[in-house]
């Protein structure tokens, strides 16, 4: 460990709000998309990178992974900020959940997995890029980077997958029993997509599309929200976007999609 606090940390200290539950919404999509990646790994490494003023994500990852992955799974947690590393070591349970100080870089490591949440939201649209590519550079064989972002309350979020050749896929996804239109969604995109939500770009056909759909199934309320989110993504698959996952996923609150559907111009 001493090794690796040795290294410069690439990045910024940001503000480091969190909250208990906050990124269920990954964390159970992770088992439920990166979980084969996982069991196959030499090294089921996972790397919780800019955990935040508290370690409560990085110990709910470690329990997810766990439970709905490998009992083996190890989790680091990196910070830039020394005090947060500080504060975090009494949650630490060596060797499956430890804290170290680090940034993009990743302190050296080699995880078959990073979940980067409400890191680059805090960084200018043009710094994305590097980030992503100095994370996926760092990555074991076959690994994958998950970053994104969500609201307070983990209500509302959304987050891409990398993998070395770069973006792979988006995910938009939500607490439908609170939400009350998809263009919510669209105060929580990632930050290579959040200023693209205007006239022209894809993004922002999209979460037009969505709210038309969900506006259009308006008359199946009364079956639930979930009866209405499926019957919305249906309409927008049906309209010609390449919906991936099966309904089970949906249900969820979830919309993916290839990142080739929403690249920014």
């Amino acid at each position: 460990m001493a090794d690796v606090t040795r290294r410069r940390p690439l990045g910024a200290i940001t503000r480091g709000t969190t909250n208990p539950n906050r990124l269920r919404r990954v964390d159970n999509w992770i088992v439920e998309t990166c979980g084969e990646a996982l069991r196959a790994a030499a090294d089921p490494l996972v790397v919780d990178l800019g955990y935040g003023t508290t370690p409560v994500t990085a110990v709910e990852l470690r329990a997810r992974l766990m439970a709905g992955v490998r009992a083996d799974v190890r989790v680091v947690g990196l910070e830039i900020d020394p005090v947060r590393v500080a504060a975090a070591q009494p949650a630490a349970d060596p060797p499956g959940l430890t804290f170290a100080r680090g940034g993009f870089e990743l302190a050296g490591l080699r995880p078959a997995l990073v979940r980067a949440f409400n890191v680059l939201r805090q960084y200018d649209e043009a710094e994305v890029a590097a980030a992503w590519r100095t994370v996926t550079d760092r990555l074991a064989p076959g690994g994958l980077l998950v970053e994104g972002t969500c609201d307070e309350l983990g209500r509302l979020g959304s987050w891409v997958l990398l993998d070395a050749a770069g973006p792979r896929t988006l995910t938009l996804a939500a607490r439908l029993a609170t939400l009350e239109s998809p263009a919510q969604l669209a105060e929580r995109l990632p930050k290579a997509l959040i200023h693209r939500n205007v006239p022209g770009e894809r993004i922002h056909d999209l979460i037009r599309a969505l709210d038309d759909a969900w506006q259009a199934a308006a008359g199946y309320a009364p079956f639930g929200p979930r009866h209405r989110w499926v019957e919305t993504v249906l309409a927008v698959r049906a309209s010609g976007w390449p919906v991936l996952d099966r309904p089970r996923r949906w249900r969820q609150g979830e919309l993916t999609l290839p990142w080739p559907a929403v690249t920014p111009n």
